[in-house]
C-alpha cells in the first residue's frame, strides 16, 4: 500500500458499500437511499425548524410516521408474504437505515425502529397465527386499501427503582380473570411503563409481565391492544433532553385480554398455564440483535462529524485582514496547527471502527439468523429443552473445537480431507450454530457497549473542535444535540453495566477463545504482507488479553480472593471494555481489506481508490495503538494492582512483562501513520456546503 496516495474525497457510496459488504445487494443499496432521502430531507428539515424544541409528540413529528410508511422504511421490518419486500434475515438492512437516519437525528431513527422492536417479541417466539395478524397490520396500506398501519411499542422498562437493569426483577403482573371449562382463559394484565418508546402513538404493546396467580406459571411476554378491555393509559410525555423526534411516555395498562395473546403460545398442565416461553427468554432473542442498530447509531453520529468539522477548521480565520485567499491562513485555518488535525483523527478513526464492528455484528446474525431458526426446530423435534439442551451441546463442544481450527488453518483449502472434514463438521447443525452462538453473544453486547461508551466520549470531542459553535443550536450537522443523544444511546436497551455483565460470562467461552486465537493467526499473516495497517499490534493485543484472562481465572488477591467470578465487576468489567477495543480494531482492519481486495477491482478511479486505502489503513494503524495502550493500561493494572510480593511469581512477572514489551514494540509507526492521515485531512475535497439544512 502506498502511504503517500492522497485523499481526493470523502467516501461515498462505492466505499462503503465495499466496506460493509453490500455492494451486490441491490435491494440494500435502494434501502440506503431511501432513508438518506427521508433523514436529509424532512428529518433535517423538522429540526432545522426547532422540532426538538418540544418533547410533546407534535403534528409535525408524526408527519414523519407517513413518510417512513411511503419511503418504505417501515415494510422492511416484515417478510414478503406479510406485506414486506426483502424476504430472509434483515439486521443489516435495518442496521443501514438505522446508520442512515442517525446521520442526520438518532431520534427519528428510534421513532421509525419503535414498532420494530415492539414486533421483535412476536417476530421472535410468537406463534404462526401473531405474527401473520401483527406483521401484516403494521404494514402501510397498499394502493386500493382503506386502513391505518399500526404502530406499536415494547413494554419492558421497570418503574424506579428497576430502570430495565435488571430482568428478573418484574413489576407487571397477570393473572387469571375467567376460565370457564369450555372457553379459552381470559387473563388480567396489569403493567406500568417507564421511558417507553413508540407510546404516543402506538395501537398496540408487547408488555413483559409475572404470575401473579397459582394457576399461571413464571413469566412471560403479552399482546396488549387500545381497544381491549380496561385501561390503556399512554402516559405522560417523558420530558428527555434527547431523541425528541421519537415518542417516550410512561404508560400504565390494567386489562383483560385472552390467553392466546401470550407471545408464543401456552400449554395447559393439570390446571396451570404454562407459557412456551419466559419473558427472559424473549428478551435474550430479541435484544442480541437489536442492540447492534443501537450502536450504530452513535457510529454515524461520529462519521457524520468529519465533514462539519474540516469546513469549520478551514474557515475558523476567515474574514480578518491577514486572512485573504491563496493564504494558508484562509485556506487552511485551524488545519495548520497539528492538534486539531490529530483530535480529528482519531474522532474519525473511532467512528470507523465502530461502525465496522456494528456492522459485522449485523451481517453476523443475518447469517446467524437460519442457523438459529433450524437449530430450534432440531431442538423441538428431539424434545431438547434446559439441562438436556445444555448436554447435547456439550457433546459437540470438542468437535466444534475441531472446527474453529480446521477452518482457521490457510491451508485448509489445498487440502481435500481437511476441507471434506471441515463440510461433515459444518452440516452438524448443533455444532455451527455453537461456533456461531459463541461470536454472537461476544460481538453484541461489545457493539453496544463501546460504540456508545466510547462514542459519547468521542463525540465531546467533536463538539469541542467546532469552538463555542458545537453548543449552539445552529451548529452545522447538529452535533451538540448528537452528542447529547449519545449519552441516552449508552442507556438504551440495558446501560454499560448490562453489557459488561454479558461480555463477562460470554467472553470466557472456550469456542469464542479458539475463534480469537484464530484471529492472531490471520493477523500475523496480515502483518507479513502489509506491516502498516497495525495487524501486529492488535495481535498481539489479544495475546496479552488472553494470558492475562487466564492469569485473572486462576490466581487469587492478595487476601486469597478469587481474582476473575461473576461478581468481581472490577475485574471482569474492565476485561470486557479491554475486549471491545479489541474487537473494533480487528473488524476495522478486516474492512479496510476488502477495500483494498475490491476496490482496486472495479474502481472507475484507480488513484483515487489506492488514496482510500492509504488513508484508512492509517485510520487502522492509529486505532490499533490506542486500543493497544487502552488494554494494555488495563491489563497492567489488573495484573499488578491486586497483587502483593507474595502472590505473583518471578515466572509470571517475567512472562507477563515480555508480553507487554512484544506489544509496545508493535507500535512502531504508529504515530507516523496519524501524521500522514492528518495531512490528507488538509487534502481532502469536501462539498460547498452539506446536503441537509441547518
Amino acid at each position: 500500500m502506498n502511504d503517500h496516495m492522497n485523499l481526493k474525497t470523502l467516501p461515498g457510496d462505492d466505499i462503503r458499500q465495499i466496506m460493509w459488504r453490500f455492494s451486490e445487494r441491490y435491494d440494500l443499496q435502494m434501502v440506503v437511499q431511501s432513508a438518506r432521502g427521508v433523514a436529509r430531507g424532512p428529518v433535517a428539515r423538522l429540526v432545522a425548524n426547532g422540532g426538538r424544541n418540544s418533547h410533546e409528540w407534535t403534528e409535525g413529528k408524526n408527519d414523519l410516521l407517513k413518510t417512513f410508511d411511503e419511503s418504505g422504511i417501515t415494510a422492511l421490518f416484515m417478510e414478503p408474504e406479510e406485506g414486506g419486500y426483502i424476504a430472509g434475515p434483515k439486521n443489516l438492512a435495518l442496521a443501514l437505515t438505522a446508520f442512515e437516519l442517525s446521520w442526520v437525528d438518532a431520534g427519528s431513527a428510534t421513532c421509525s425502529l419503535a414498532s420494530n422492536l415492539a414486533l421483535s417479541p412476536i417476530h421472535e417466539r410468537g406463534t404462526p397465527e401473531q405474527k401473520q395478524t401483527y406483521m401484516s397490520r403494521c404494514v402501510p396500506p397498499q394502493p386500493g386499501e382503506n386502513r391505518t398501519p399500526w404502530r406499536g411499542a415494547f413494554v419492558l422498562t421497570e418503574p424506579l427503582p428497576y430502570v430495565g437493569v435488571d430482568t428478573s426483577v418484574l413489576s407487571g403482573r397477570v393473572r387469571i380473570a375467567e376460565w370457564n371449562a369450555s372457553g379459552e382463559p381470559v387473563i388480567q394484565v396489569e403493567k406500568r411503563g417507564r421511558f417507553i418508546t413508540g407510546m404516543g402513538f402506538a395501537n398496540f404493546v408487547t408488555v413483559a409481565v409475572e404470575s401473579d396467580d397459582s394457576r399461571i406459571k413464571g413469566s412471560c411476554m403479552v399482546i396488549l391492544e387500545e381497544t381491549d378491555q380496561g385501561t390503556f393509559d399512554r402516559g405522560v410525555p417523558t420530558k428527555k433532553m434527547v431523541h425528541q423526534l421519537s415518542s417516550t411516555n410512561d404508560p400504565s395498562f390494567n386489562m383483560k385480554i385472552p390467553a392466546s395473546r401470550i407471545i408464543g403460545g401456552y400449554t395447559v398442565k393439570d390446571g396451570v398455564i404454562i407459557p412456551n416461553y419466559s419473558h427472559s427468554e424473549i428478551i435474550e432473542a430479541v435484544f442480541r440483535r437489536t442492540r447492534v442498530t443501537v450502536g450504530l447509531m452513535t457510529s454515524a453520529k461520529l462519521l457524520s462529524a468529519v465533514e462539519p468539522i474540516i469546513r469549520y477548521q478551514r474557515g475558523r480565520f476567515r474574514g480578518g485582514q491577514s486572512a485573504t485567499p491563496g493564504t494558508p491562513r484562509y485556506d487552511q485555518g485551524l488545519q495548520q496547527k497539528e492538534d486539531a488535525l490529530h483530535r480529528l483523527v482519531d474522532i474519525w478513526a473511532t467512528g470507523e471502527a465502530s461502525a465496522s464492528l456494528g456492522f459485522a455484528a449485523a451481517r453476523h446474525f443475518d447469517a446467524f439468523d437460519p442457523l438459529e431458526r433450524e437449530k430450534d426446530t432440531i431442538c423441538e423435534a428431539q424434545g431438547l429443552k434446559g439441562r438436556a439442551q445444555l448436554r447435547a451441546f456439550m457433546k459437540v463442544q470438542d468437535e466444534a473445537l475441531e472446527y474453529i481450527r480446521l477452518t482457521g488453518n490457510s491451508k485448509a483449502s489445498s487440502d481435500p480431507k481437511t476441507m471434506g472434514r471441515i463440510e461433515e463438521l459444518r452440516a452438524n447443525t448443533l455444532l455451527h450454530y455453537s461456533v456461531m452462538d459463541a461470536l454472537a453473544q461476544v460481538i453484541c453486547p461489545a457493539t453496544k457497549l463501546w460504540n456508545t461508551g466510547h462514542g459519547a466520549t468521542t463525540m465531546r470531542e467533536a463538539v469541542s473542535l467546532m469552538g463555542g459553535y458545537g453548543i449552539t443550536e445552529d451548529c452545522p450537522g447538529f452535533l451538540g444535540q448528537k452528542w447529547m443523544d449519545a449519552q441516552l444511546e449508552a442507556t438504551y436497551e440495558g446501560p454499560e453495566a448490562v453489557q459488561r455483565r454479558q461480555l463477562s460470562i460470554t467472553m470466557t467461552n472456550e469456542l469464542f477463545l479458539a475463534q480469537m486465537r484464530q484471529w492472531i493467526a490471520e493477523l500475523r499473516e496480515i502483518d507479513a504482507q502489509y506491516p502498516e495497517i497495525g495487524a501486529s499490534a492488535v495481535g498481539k493485543t489479544m495475546e496479552l488479553w488472553l494470558w492475562t484472562l487466564d492469569h485473572l481465572q486462576k490466581s487469587k488477591d492478595a487476601n486469597g480472593k478469587a481474582l476473575y467470578h461473576n461478581q468481581r465487576h472490577g475485574v471482569a468489567f474492565a476485561m470486557a471494555d479491554a475486549l471491545c477495543w479489541i474487537l473494533a480494531s480487528r473488524f476495522q482492519i478486516a474492512d479496510t481489506l476488502e477495500l483494498r481486495d475490491k476496490g482496486m477491482q472495479s474502481a472507475a478511479d484507480p488513484e483515487g481508490m489506492r488514496g482510500f486505502v492509504s488513508f484508512f489503513t492509517n485510520l487502522c494503524h492509529v486505532q490499533a495503538a490506542r486500543a493497544a495502550g487502552e488494554v494494555s493500561r488495563i491489563c497492567t493494572e489488573l495484573f499488578h494492582a491486586y497483587s502483593n510480593e507474595a502472590s505473583a511469581s518471578g515466572t509470571q512477572i517475567e512472562a507477563f512483562t515480555e508480553h507487554r514489551n512484544q506489544l509496545d514494540l508493535c507500535l512502531r509507526g504508529a504515530r507516523l501513520s496519524k501524521d500522514r492521515a492528518a495531512q490528507a485531512l488538509t487534502q481532502v475535497m469536501i462539498p460547498e456546503a452539506l446536503d441537509y439544512p441547518v
